[in-house]
């Protein structure tokens, strides 16, 4: 399966550059599998399309302000994005890193940061990772909270400095956002409101969450020409006891986004039954996949030539796939993570 098979064009002025003014009125594209359709709605008739003894399943992953900006030893400012804790005590916090612009950055570089903060480069861990020790003036998550800005994706652009960040800090983050660990958010559930999840209730429609804490793979291209070969970056998730009692006793399972069915897939043992559990999964699902326990997905548009745009494929097919993205670029629907959805049924 080669690579290029999953690239689209899309217009620059398609990528959705703030979200929309109330969550709910995005527009949604229903894409019917087995009639091989596509309609238009707005997100607000959602509830319509579920029916009691549905399960909605949601990701409730809470995006951390992960991006700091710093100065280097020479006095540029270097952009810091945390990817993931190492080591967690009062002194100090170990981190996996991406830092921009690193050129003539070395091991033991100071960066110095707001409040008389550091980060000291201990090691350098590939092309793009490093490994820094912070030593702030107050508690790690304190810090983050009052210096660290929202981590947008880069097709999403915002002036350097990040100052205007109060936006971002309440929108690029679901209402129902608990645990805090991702880099990114689970951009499919940004459409939702407590009234949406209110009127699912009243209908019979049962709500589990499950965790799967972002990493930065989302970001990540795929580099290999034959898809077989990518790798998946790992990341954190976990399924409770009782979401995972809820998810067996739907009669359909409605994922909110790519992270939530990598979350239930990756727990699903061959008998379609989901068990509780928590860990690291590299699930990687791309046409031929066989999907054990998802049965409908709600998900926004996504970069051609990605894994969740493959993962989008595999489950309502590669062709109908296309002709609905196709379809959105015609009917100017705004793509990306603040932009638009689909729900695949």
């Amino acid at each position: 399966m080669k690579l290029h098979d999953f690239s689209y064009s899309l217009p620059d002025e398609l990528i959705a550059q703030h979200p929309r003014e109330k969550r709910d009125q995005s527009r949604m594209l229903f894409l019917d599998r087995q009639k091989g359709s596509f309609l238009d709605f707005s997100f607000f008739q959602f509830p319509d399309f579920l029916c009691e003894g549905d399960v909605l399943v949601v990701n409730d992953s809470r995006v951390i302000p992960a991006r700091l900006f710093g100065k280097k030893p020479t006095g540029g400012t270097v952009e810091i994005l945390l990817l993931a804790p190492q080591r967690t005590d009062r002194q100090s916090e170990l981190w996996e890193v991406l830092l921009r612009p690193a050129k003539r950055l070395r091991e033991k570089d100071i960066i110095r940061l707001e409040e008389n903060g550091e980060a000291k480069i201990v090691q350098r861990l590939s092309e793009k990772k490093w490994l820094v020790e912070f030593i702030t003036p107050v508690n790690f998550d304190g810090y983050l909270e009052r210096f660290g800005k929202t981590p947008l994706p880069p097709y999403i652009k915002r002036p350097k400095n990040g100052d205007d960040d109060s936006v971002d800090r309440e929108r690029y983050q679901t209402v129902y956002a608990r645990k805090p660990g991702s880099v990114a958010a689970p951009t499919a559930g940004l459409h939702f409101t407590e009234n949406i999840l209110e009127t699912l209730k009243t209908r019979g429609v049962s709500i589990a969450a499950v965790t799967l804490h972002v990493g930065y793979g989302t970001f990540l291209p795929i580099e290999t020409e034959d898809v077989e070969r990518h790798a998946m970056e790992s990341e954190y998730y976990e399924i409770s006891q009782e979401s995972s009692r809820i998810i067996n006793g739907a009669k359909r399972v409605i994922a909110v986004g790519t992270t939530s069915t990598r979350a239930i897939e990756s727990a699903t043992d061959t008998d379609g039954c989901v068990r509780p559990q928590e860990g690291w999964t590299r699930l990687f699902i791309y046409p031929g996949y066989s999907f054990k326990r998802v049965n409908g997905l709600l998900t926004n548009f996504h970069l051609p030539r990605s894994s969740l745009f493959l993962l989008v494929c595999a489950f309502a097919g590669t062709d109908l796939t296309r002709k609905a993205y196709a379809h959105a670029v015609e009917e100017r629907y705004l793509f990306y993570s603040y932009g638009d959805c689909m729900l695949i049924l």
